[in-house]
């Protein structure tokens, strides 16, 4: 395993409807202030525009509001739904981005989850992919600066197009992929990398050593090479000190969480059995779908997923779920950072290693130790009785 995994969240986000939506959104933004803190690597934000429990329509917005708030941690569109923009002004704006954050900024792209945002716009889920390969192809050519840009399909026409500002850093660029091969496919054949956004659903944790597949076998037709460490997966998780105040902290919201997958936002790939909350933790658990429990629950989680994507990845991202009320939510990301991220960081070992040998030495350093206070104490007594005879 490799020696750094990154570590970091999918923020869609999820709220629940009928709540103070500017706190909620706020509430977000304290939270990439608290992962900034807790050494996380990345932060995704979600693009959604219906639906009343995804409520943020400008991933952008968002990297724009936490780079003032944070200090390292980096930003990303979890993804712009590229069907939905000109790819001419999403380049502009992530570039401009790229500025405004000193390189702390990445681009997530996809053809947009949710049914219910395309049919305001006039689209269906049918064309939404096409669009999103025609889009991505123009932003490569235009973040690349290769070339200006003349491109016409229906819903979009460039002529002579080109970005006034060039990017500040060579910042990652990633696809979106859940069930079908469209987004290791373009991530191949554009060389860029991948955010397996259904790395735990039945369907992708199956799919993950066959995503791979078809991103290396693109790649190669394409003439370019990936990257396994551009490679993200997003997974569930749920920590505490014991599994049972993880099912209990998750008792606060996890029925609304399934049941906006169940009953809501039509996207089959993510809907789950279970009636209440004790059903829907054993499912999480017991289907592999994630951890709700222990920090080595999430250890063994993201091991599994290591081997099933058949030569590893490159980060681990959760799926920030508002599962637990905001302190309990605090606390497992906390907990994941102080002791999940060191067996994955090659932090672990070493300190682990050095307790181990200071163990093995200890009889012996400790009797030599003893000694040396033992002749420490008899040279002092000899010096007090020395001092005395002489003062008498």
């Amino acid at each position: 395993m490799q020696d750094r995994m990154r570590f970091g969240i999918f923020l869609a986000p999820f709220h629940k409807p009928g709540i103070n939506p500017t706190l909620a959104l706020e509430q977000d933004l304290d939270l990439a202030e608290w992962l900034d803190r807790c050494d996380y690597d990345e932060i995704w934000f979600g693009e959604h525009h219906s639906a009343g429990s995804e409520i943020s329509a400008s991933p952008e917005l968002m990297i724009a509001t936490a780079a003032c708030r944070t200090k390292r941690i980096k930003l990303g569109t979890g993804v712009v739904s590229v069907s939905y923009h000109n790819p001419l002004w999403v380049a502009e704006r992530i570039v401009q981005l790229d500025h405004l954050t000193r390189g702390r900024v990445m681009l997530g792209v996809g053809p947009g989850s949710l049914p219910t945002d395309a049919t305001m716009i006039g689209l269906s889920q049918k064309d939404t992919r096409g669009l999103l390969d025609d889009g991505l192809g123009v932003m490569m050519k235009l973040i690349r600066g290769t070339e200006p840009v003349t491109f016409k399909n229906d819903r979009w026409e460039l002529t002579e197009a080109r970005l006034h500002l060039r990017p500040y850093s060579n910042f990652d660029i990633a696809t979106a992929a859940v069930a079908s091969p469209t987004g290791p496919r373009l991530a191949g054949k554009h060389g860029v990398g991948m955010l397996s956004i259904g790395a735990t659903t039945a369907a992708g944790f199956d799919a993950l050593a066959l995503h791979w597949d078809v991103i290396e076998e693109e790649a190669k037709h394409h003439g370019h090479k990936v990257d396994r460490s551009k490679w993200r997966l997003v997974g569930l998780c749920h920590i505490a000190e014991t599994k049972e105040q993880a099912r209990k902290d998750v008792e606060y919201g996890i029925e609304h969480w399934f049941n906006y997958f169940q009953e809501i936002a039509a996207f089959p790939q993510m809907s789950m059995p279970g009636q209440n909350a004790a059903e829907m933790i054993d499912f999480i658990n017991d289907s592999g779908f994630g951890a709700i429990g222990t920090p080595e629950m999430c250890r063994a989680q993201i091991e599994r997923l290591w081997k099933q994507s058949n030569g590893g990845f490159g980060a681990y991202l959760m799926l920030a779920h508002n599962w637990a009320n905001f302190e309990a939510t605090k606390r497992s990301y906390e907990l994941i950072a102080r002791e999940v991220f060191p067996h994955f960081q090659g932090q672990h070992h070493s300190t682990m290693e050095a307790a181990i040998r200071a163990q093995k030495m200890r009889p012996e350093l400790a009797e030599i130790h003893a000694k040396a206070v033992e002749t420490a104490q008899q040279n002092y007594a000899a010096e007090k009785e020395s001092r005395t005879a002489e003062t008498a």
